[in-house]
């Protein structure tokens, strides 16, 4: 490798189990670890069962994360596993932006408003409002 490629990072490369860690999208390495091992990753759009893989520069990983496919480009191999703003400068996420839930929606509604001293509701009042919700 020449002198020039070590000073730009060309030729870098970390496994990715360690990567996606490094990255923020796991609590945990071994997490991640498991997650790669199930064969749950593509790498370049091949699928990868292998934890020591070396991710390098400009891989397009392709994983499943919570309800979601992430679709994340390697921007850069990082040193350390750093604060949430230096883990976001590692990759570029290439998924576009996914449609907001219903179970989101009624998490943000206001709950159903009742008079001071009206004591809890009753059965009937309970139907109705869970008819109202829908």
């Amino acid at each position: 490798m020449t002198e020039t490629a070590k000073v730009n990072g060309a030729g870098e490369s970390l496994r990715v189990d360690k990567w996606l860690w490094h990255a923020r999208f796991f609590k945990s390495r071994s997490l991640a670890t498991a997650m790669v091992a199930a064969g749950r990753l593509r790498v370049n759009e091949t699928p990868t069962a292998k934890p020591h893989y070396q991710a390098r520069a400009g891989d397009v990983l392709t994983f499943p994360k919570g309800d979601h496919i992430r679709v994340i480009r390697v921007e850069a191999i990082g040193k350390r596993r750093g604060p949430a703003a230096e883990a976001q400068t590692l990759y570029t996420d290439l998924a576009p932006p996914q449609p907001r839930r219903k179970a989101d929606v009624m998490a943000e509604a206001k709950p159903a408003e009742r008079e001071r001293g009206a004591g809890r509701p009753t059965k009937k009042e309970r139907r109705e409002t869970d008819r109202l919700r829908g």
